[in-house]
C-alpha cells in the first residue's frame, strides 16, 4: 500500500514521501490518525506539482540548516544540574535541559530533534548530543553538565 506522508515519521520517512506501508499499517494507523493520506492517482498528481512547488523552499532550509550545522558544531553549552558531593546528579539531564541551553546561547531547536549520545546522563562532565536540523543535515553538539 503507498501512503504520502503527511509529517515526519521516524524510521519511516519525511513529510511529502510517497512510502510503501504494510496494508494493516497505513489502514489502521496512518491514515486515520492523519499523518498520512492514500496514494490515489489524483493525489499523485497533487504530490507531484506539490513537490515541484516546494524544491525552491527546500533548497533554501537546507542552505539554512547547513549554515546552522557548522555553527552548532563549535558551540559548547552548559547544563545546570543539582548534584550530590560525588558528582552524582539528583534526577538525569534529558533533551529538554539541553533545548533549554541551547535557546539561551541563540540556538532555537526543538527538543525532539535532540538525541542524546548515551542513554541517561546522570554524573557530572562532558557530553555530546546529535542535534537534526534538517532530513538529512545534523550537527554534533557539545555540552556541560555541571553543578548549581
Amino acid at each position: 500500500m503507498e501512503v504520502i506522508l503527511k509529517q515526519d515519521i521516524k524510521g519511516l520517512g519525511y513529510k511529502n514521501d510517497m512510502v510503501t506501508v504494510r496494508p494493516g499499517y497505513g489502514r489502521n494507523f496512518l491514515i486515520p490518525k492523519g499523518v498520512a493520506v492514500l496514494a490515489t492517482p489524483s493525489a499523485k498528481k497533487m504530490h507531484t506539482e506539490l513537490l515541484k512547488q516546494s524544491a525552491f523552499k527546500e533548497d533554501k532550509l537546507r542552505k539554512e540548516a547547513t549554515a546552522s550545522a557548522e555553527k552548532l558544531s563549535s558551540v559548547s553549552v552548559k547544563v545546570g544540574a543539582k548534584a550530590g558531593e560525588s558528582g552524582k546528579i539528583f534526577g538525569s539531564v534529558t533533551n529538554i535541559q539541553i533545548a533549554e541551553a541551547l535557546q539561551k546561547a541563540g540556538y532555537n531547536v526543538e527538543r525532539k530533534n535532540i538525541e542524546l549520545s548515551e542513554d541517561t546522563i546522570k554524573q557530572l562532565g562532558a557530553y555530546t548530543a546529535k542535534v537534526r536540523l534538517f532530513k538529512e543535515i545534523s550537527a554534533t553538539v557539545n555540552f556541560e553538565v555541571v553543578a548549581e
